[in-house]
């Protein structure tokens, strides 16, 4: 009797998911850097003839300041080294590559 195929495991272990959920932020922090920037744009008065730049500037070096942070704390977590999870990183020994 052929005993049924293995399917994988439904949920991923709980290191490998963090691992991903890492990535995916890193991925998606230069976005939400570039709309934080690009901020200080949509918020200018209508109404005024010059535009006091003196909290743009603040604002801007603030927010430079908090992605740098994120970022180092988003590339602490990573681990370049942790790979065994996906499957296109580990090659067949017998293939060749």
């Amino acid at each position: 009797m052929v005993p049924p195929p293995r399917t994988p495991p439904l949920f991923l272990r709980r290191s490998s998911y963090r691992q991903r959920r890492r990535r995916d932020a890193a991925r998606l922090l230069p976005v939400v850097g570039l709309f934080l920037v690009l901020m200080p744009v949509l918020w200018g008065p209508q109404d005024a003839l010059r535009r006091d730049t003196a909290p743009d500037g603040i604002y801007l070096f603030v927010v430079w300041a908090v992605l740098i942070a994120i970022a180092v704390l988003i590339s602490r977590g990573l681990n370049t080294a942790d790979e065994g999870d996906d499957p296109e990183a580990t090659s067949d020994p017998g293939s060749g590559r």
